[in-house]
């Protein structure tokens, strides 16, 4: 199988589960990358660049969304009539007769579905799994393991995970994302409620009842006699957060489920993450039939999956953290829970931020605004334009000009360079002060450079 773009998230995890299976997999990307480096380590025959001739000798060829028609491998592999798969579909054949678990959501999915898999793991299950990033305990974003449960990620962006048939389908929140494909919210939701209808008939659905749009999922599936779990920190949930502090960077909570109370432990942060590790204590327990305790002391030691609120170092007391963060929902949590760190040890909060995509920064430039408020100095980036070209009128200031006109006494730089915004930020920071580095574009380089910048301002001021 030859797998285009073979480097992205999904596109690895499907490439690492097809050699597993001892499949021959082969493979192209525009760059080289660390994903592709360990792709070959593995087995499998990878080309930087795209050409014709990559797809020669493939039986199948694999494409992601992100593959555009004019790929010249693509043209190549429907020319020779090769049956062309997309991720989820080739993923849905990999599952087989597995028990099968779906998370979905706008926000939060990654780390869910890495709770969910590091749970299952601790409650005696070997799952396979493929995650959207690198689980921290388990150094890889997809493994193809012996028990019967497998856990996926499912890609709401463009209606994709309606492959999957989920025998426990975990949907944290719906929202208003990815309208380059939509169009509309009620497009979003439509696509959401067809997800509902592909669980099995003896399986259950697992929602965020403090989200309305996955609270009205919930609501609307049930009334179709689906079974339906729900958490949330509100009344009425069947998993209910009582009470949760903040306890360095992770949270201490009670929650109590149905007539059970039990301590919920986390080292990652913030209350979003609370409400992640709840989908995946009823997707473990109540969906799988796990045990627990094993579940709640995997979560407790959950260290968190690459590029989720990721601390990346410290350097002169400044603390450093990459996040993957890219609709306004993410940044306005990634950001909410920096300034709620920085606020208790009296620090301030920088943040390095890079639109994603030219569609998401026009339609939503007033709520991205509003996601870096709490923010003392923000540097915001270029777009990132990925599969999109570059829109009439629509740049960064558009954030930027929203963002000035907001309350609060902060420093803002719109349209700095990558080294100036690096220069910017290492400068002014100081001890106590927690630096985010966000976005889902090539911002993620700039985390390393920022500490190199401290490091070298320390040497500086001692000399």
């Amino acid at each position: 199988m030859h797998l285009i773009a073979i480097g992205g998230a999904g596109m690895s995890g499907v490439a690492r589960l097809l050699l597993a299976r001892g499949v021959p997999v082969s493979g192209s990307d525009a760059a080289n990358g660390p994903a592709l480096e360990s792709l070959r380590a593995s087995g499998a025959r990878v080309h930087v660049g795209h050409d014709p001739s990559h797809v020669e000798g493939a039986d199948t060829v694999v494409i992601s969304s992100a593959v555009p028609e004019d790929n010249v491998e693509l043209g190549a592999a429907r020319s020779a009539g090769l049956p062309v798969l997309h991720r989820a579909q080739a993923l849905a054949v990999l599952m087989g007769g597995a028990r099968r678990v779906a998370v979905a959501g706008a926000n939060g999915k990654t780390t869910t579905t890495s709770m969910l898999t590091v749970a299952l793991v601790a409650a005696g299950d070997d799952p396979s799994f493929v995650s959207g990033g690198e689980i921290a305990q388990l150094g890889t974003n997809a493994a193809l393991g012996t028990g019967e449960a497998f856990v996926v990620e499912a890609d709401e962006s463009d209606g994709s995970f309606l492959a999957y048939r989920p025998h426990v389908a975990v949907v944290t929140n719906v929202q208003a994302d990815h309208l380059d494909f939509y169009g509309t919210l009620a497009r979003v939701e439509a696509a959401y409620e067809a997800f509902t209808d592909t669980i099995t008939d003896d399986g259950c659905l697992v929602v965020c009842l403090d989200d309305p749009g996955a609270r009205a999922l919930g609501e609307r599936a049930s009334a179709r006699g689906v079974s339906v779990e729900t958490y949330g920190f509100g009344d009425g949930a069947d998993l209910r957060v009582l009470s949760t502090a903040a306890d360095g960077l992770g949270s201490r909570s009670v929650v109590q489920h149905r007539d059970l109370r039990r301590d919920l432990e986390l080292t990652v942060p913030g209350n979003h993450n609370v409400l992640n590790a709840c989908a995946a204590y009823l997707g473990a327990v109540v969906g799988l039939g796990a045990e627990p305790s094993p579940v709640l002391d995997a979560l407790a030691g959950f260290t968190g999956a690459r590029r989720r609120f990721e601390v990346r170092g410290s350097e002169m007391g400044v603390t450093v953290v990459d996040d993957y963060a890219h609709n306004p929902a993410k940044v306005s949590a990634v950001v909410g829970t920096g300034a709620d760190i920085v606020r208790r040890r009296g620090g301030a909060l920088h943040v390095i931020f890079q639109p994603h995509l030219y569609s998401r920064t026009r339609d939503f430039a007033h709520d991205f605004a509003r996601a870096l408020a709490p923010a003392d100095h923000v540097e915001l980036l270029d777009v990132y334009g990925a599969r999109e070209q570059p829109m009439a009128g629509v740049t960064s200031t558009l954030i930027g000009d929203q963002l000035a006109a907001l309350p609060g006494d902060r420093t803002l730089v719109v349209g700095p360079t990558r080294e100036g915004a690096v220069a910017s930020t290492a400068g002014a920071a100081r001890r106590g002060d927690l630096v985010l580095v966000v976005g889902a574009g090539d911002v993620t380089a700039l985390a390393p450079l920022v500490l190199d910048a401290l490091r070298e301002r320390d040497g500086d001021d001692r000399s």
